[in-house]
């Protein structure tokens, strides 16, 4: 199966059409600016030009800087207001006439390290922690996701713990790895408190350097490296395709 994959992100949206059984590209990726501001209107124009570049014609898959529940926008994050509430899916499919999916960007690359890559064959309740700019997550029950498990919000004080234990917390402070260790290990015991994952995976800009803290980390639970990388997004943000019951006729 060929999807279009869509990576809506706050400072750029990109796309790549995805072949489902090779797991990977058949056409190179493309990026445009994210509008400013990004309200439903313009970011609608912005996936029809993606549509235009690929001439596609078939199911599109999009990852929603978000919590996303039946293709509706829950919340707004880092996007306009004005998203709140929009039933996202329909909004592109009015615009494109095409299919269309939209999960949580973070549920959609955790969803391609799932099913493509790491996590492949872990059974269990694995979590999946992708630690960059914030923290982003997902959470899976025997390769099933469990959408909207935004990991990186527990509060810490009056801002949620991505704001404490980042890796771009670490880099703006300039933190070695044993004092940044030391606030990830906070992290993950908070999470270990809400629902003791069997695996992590760790993902993310920090996970090309699980050398230099791994044996810093205090948890008991397994930690894993990402493998599917910069691919994960759009890769995942295709297969949740295959999750939508609308389209299985498609």
């Amino acid at each position: 199966m060929q999807v279009l994959g869509i990576d809506i992100g706050g400072t750029g949206i990109k796309g790549a059409p995805i072949d489902l059984e090779k797991e990977d590209y058949i056409a190179p990726r493309f990026r445009i600016p994210t509008p400013q501001p990004a309200t439903p209107e313009a970011l609608a124009q912005c996936v029809q030009e993606l549509v235009d570049h690929f001439n596609w014609k078939g199911p599109i898959g999009f990852g929603f800087p978000t919590v996303i529940v039946n293709g509706k926008a829950k919340a707004y994050g880092n996007m306009d207001p004005s998203w709140l509430n929009v039933q996202i899916d329909d909004l592109f499919e009015q615009k494109t006439g095409l299919p269309c999916t939209v999960i949580n960007d973070a549920d959609a690359a955790a969803l391609a390290e799932v099913k493509f890559g790491a996590g492949k064959n872990l059974k269990g309740l694995v979590a999946v922690i992708t630690v960059g700019t914030g923290i982003g997550s997902g959470l899976f029950y025997n390769g099933e996701l469990i959408p909207n498990f935004e990991f990186g919000r527990i509060p810490w004080g009056d801002k949620p713990i991505e704001k404490y234990a980042a890796n771009s917390v670490r880099k703006e402070e300039d933190l070695s790895f044993e004092e940044w260790a030391e606030r990830f290990n906070f992290f993950l015991k908070q999470v270990e408190l809400i629902c003791t994952p069997d695996h992590y995976i760790l993902g993310g800009g920090i996970s090309t350097k699980m050398d230099e803290f791994k044996h810093l980390l205090t948890t008991n639970i397994p930690i894993i490296a990402a493998q599917t990388k910069n691919h994960a997004g759009l890769i995942g943000a295709a297969y949740a395709t295959l999750l939508n019951k609308k389209l299985n006729n498609f």
